[in-house]
């Protein structure tokens, strides 16, 4: 099992639909959506109207699952799951289940709601849930290097502020690839991990 963090950034990307390809065509991955515009109109109302991060959080959860439904009408094959066993049965039917997060992240007291937990630490909450091998975060920016520190990332807002807390205990490997890599997907789930860039714990 895989969990690829799909991130909002890519939401205006000239490579959001070969990505969705070549994530139909590896398996079985869930795929967890960022936030993209959704969310960014979440900060901006909260700027205005100076609401709680508790219910920002909420709303950006909700922000998730638009990217995601959008995710879902781009590419068939992709298939809206809230929960493990949706997850469960759209994997065994041969689908790709995009992850809707707002039930279990609500129902999760340990998940703290502010801006520093988004899609990324919620993408390595889920893969501990799942028990999953590795995460794969699909970011705009590309990274440097084979293997790069988490604080590193933490510290130049690469992934939130939580991350790395989320990800440490989990016996989860983590990896980044940037938008423009879409066509080494292939092949680093096959196993050639010179195509990614390594998360250290």
């Amino acid at each position: 099992m895989w969990i690829v963090k799909l991130g909002g950034s890519l939401f205006d990307s000239a490579h959001l639909c070969d990505w969705l390809r070549a994530l139909t065509r590896q398996g079985p991955l869930v795929i967890v959506p960022g936030g993209g515009p959704f969310a960014d109109q979440v900060r901006l109302a909260q700027q205005q109207w100076k609401f709680d991060d508790s219910s920002a959080h909420i709303m950006a959860l909700l922000a998730m699952e638009q990217y995601g439904r959008m995710l879902c009408a781009l590419q068939p094959g992709l298939v809206a799951a809230a929960h493990p066993e949706e997850i469960d049965a759209v994997l065994a039917e041969g689908g790709r289940p995009v992850w809707m997060p707002t039930a279990m992240v609500l129902a999760a007291p340990e998940i703290q709601h502010s801006w520093d937990v988004t899609s990324d630490s919620l993408a390595a909450w889920l893969g501990g849930r799942l028990g999953a091998e590795k995460l794969l975060l699909v970011k705009s920016k590309r990274l440097e290097g084979d293997a790069l520190p988490v604080s590193n990332l933490m510290e130049s807002h690469f992934v939130d502020a939580r991350f790395g807390e989320i990800l440490r205990p989990l016996p989860l490997e983590a990896w980044t690839m940037a938008q423009g890599d879409h066509a080494r997907f292939g092949e680093f789930y096959r196993g050639r991990t010179q195509a990614a860039t390594r998360i250290l714990e």
